[in-house]
């Protein structure tokens, strides 16, 4: 079936800004066996009119998993299955971005199958039902059920920006998906994927003749650049402000912070705050100061993070991914979920007389290390092991073609050349008193939003605890802590009353959120 007319939004909506070009990033690797192209477009979630939540998120989806005017998605995925081709997208706040690898003795019978997928794109009534019904079962059921973590991260991201475009999640909002129709995923498409908001990336091992074709294929998408809404901001909290979110079932507490970074990858000064979340967060690292203090000493949970930019995944990245970049950036800690009173008193007999679990701890230990560190400041010793250290690790960020491609990319967006060895160049020369310096200047300890995903047989009385600033002594089994030392022991003592400014907290129901 063939796209017979195309149906724009109305006028209100339709703002282009003045002809501008396409930008290319080149990655040429005589060596390689593969080609990558990345076409990345500066839409994204925030584009989604109100109302219309999660329709970048569909229109993306049926670019990169339907057909095109002459092959049907079925016929489209057998024809790619030999070559072993493979297809992917992906839409965050700002970006959606379509990647293809492909092997260079397929690169001929390929091309031209991307370009009328991307240009063409067959926007079938079935295909948008099969990924509408996927996208309404993710919003609905898959992000309240699947992993407690990624919920209180998106439910993070809602409280943060609430009232701003980048609130709702890029999949969109249950009532949002309910809305969305097939004509208006092709109005979409034809307003906000155009020639001038796209940057197009090429790696591998390619001839200038196939990269002056793709120059001239582009041009197949409309020309102009949408008007995007203006930047956002991380809302300021008022003190420390916690939104507990009720879930029937949930085995632990699963907790998220996150306050506003005025910097972002474009600012030197990221560096220098890289080295000081290292020390205190790295993502999946034992060393870190958090998973030492919460994880390993105590044994309350699978792991303890701090991040300074958001982190696609994390629950199953190990490494950061390139495709999400930001202006709107803010300061997080991830809490792994740790147990509940419920939990603790049917395995340990002697825990019969607890209220609440351990998350009240867990977010006392974790804010009073941050305080400690913005009070203090790094060592000198832990300074050069941190800086040493990270300019190792940030070299594995980018080990495939499709990921240095993705780090070229992301530099672009945020005004740089290649942002690793950019980083790499300013660690090199940033000081200890940078760092110290930084953390000072950018962290805080009392300012902070808070979302808890937990039992509902938690949430009142966790509520009570943190509205009220009462003692949390840690909740040991008798044989974990006969075994902890007297210095650990001692610690608990300052950590189960260290004060936290806590302004306000809100119970909602789990049913509630993302609507």
């Amino acid at each position: 079936m063939s796209m017979k007319k195309i149906i724009l939004l109305p006028i209100a909506f339709m703002f282009w800004l003045p002809a501008m070009a396409t930008d290319f990033v080149e990655l040429r690797l005589s060596n390689s066996n593969k080609v990558v192209f990345k076409f990345m477009f500066r839409n994204g979630s925030i584009s989604d009119p109100v109302g219309q939540e999660g329709l970048t998120f569909l229109t993306t989806s049926l670019v990169g998993d339907g057909g095109t005017t002459t092959l049907t998605s079925t016929q489209v995925k057998d024809f790619l299955y030999p070559m072993a081709a493979q297809i992917s997208y992906s839409i965050d706040k700002e970006v959606a971005i379509l990647t293809f690898e492909v092997h260079v003795d397929h690169l001929e019978a390929f091309y031209p199958l991307m370009i009328d997928l991307l240009t063409r794109p067959r926007m079938d009534e079935g295909d948008f039902n099969r990924l509408k019904s996927n996208q309404e079962n993710y919003v609905t059921q898959v992000i309240r059920t699947s992993s407690d973590e990624e919920y209180s991260k998106r439910a993070l991201e809602d409280l943060l920006f609430r009232g701003t475009r980048y609130q709702h999640m890029p999949a969109g909002t249950v009532s949002g998906v309910a809305k969305l129709t097939l004509e208006a995923c092709k109005a979409h498409y034809q307003n906000y994927f155009r020639h001038d908001n796209l940057t197009v990336g090429i790696a591998g091992n390619y001839s200038p003749a196939l990269f002056n074709r793709l120059k001239e294929d582009v041009k197949k998408f409309p020309p102009g650049a949408p008007k995007l809404p203006d930047p956002v901001k991380a809302r300021q909290p008022d003190g420390i402000q916690v939104e507990i979110i009720s879930k029937k079932g949930a085995l632990g507490s699963a907790i998220f912070t996150g306050a506003p970074l005025a910097i972002t990858r474009r600012d030197d000064d990221f560096a220098a705050l890289m080295v000081a979340n290292s020390w205190l967060g790295e993502h999946r690292k034992s060393y870190s100061r958090l998973f030492q203090k919460i994880r390993e000493e105590r044994s309350m949970n699978y792991g303890d993070y701090s991040y300074i930019e958001w982190y696609a995944n994390g629950g199953g990245n190990m490494l950061p991914p390139s495709g999400v970049p930001r202006n709107a950036n803010y300061f997080a800690i991830w809490i792994r979920p740790v147990q509940i009173a419920k939990g603790l008193k049917q395995q340990y007999p002697e825990l019969s007389d607890i209220t609440i679990g351990h998350a009240h701890f867990a977010i006392r230990m974790a804010i009073r290390e941050l305080d400690l560190l913005i009070k203090n400041g790094m060592t000198k010793e832990d300074f050069e092991l941190t800086r040493t250290f990270l300019r190792s690790y940030i070299k594995l960020y980018a080990q495939t073609p499709e990921q240095q491609l993705g780090y070229l990319m992301d530099s672009k967006f945020y005004g740089r050349k290649d942002y690793l060895a950019e980083m790499d160049a300013l660690l090199a020369k940033v000081t200890l008193d940078d760092v110290n310096k930084a953390i000072r200047k950018y962290w805080r300890s009392d300012a902070m939003f808070i979302t808890i995903v937990t039992d509902e047989s938690e949430a009142g009385p966790l509520a009570e605890s943190l509205r009220n600033n009462l003692p949390s002594p840690m909740s040991y089994s008798t044989s974990l802590k006969e075994s902890l030392s007297a210095e650990i022991l001692k610690e608990d003592e300052e950590v189960a009353t260290f004060k936290l400014n806590v302004k306000s907290v809100k119970i909602a129901d789990s049913n509630t959120t993302f609507q």
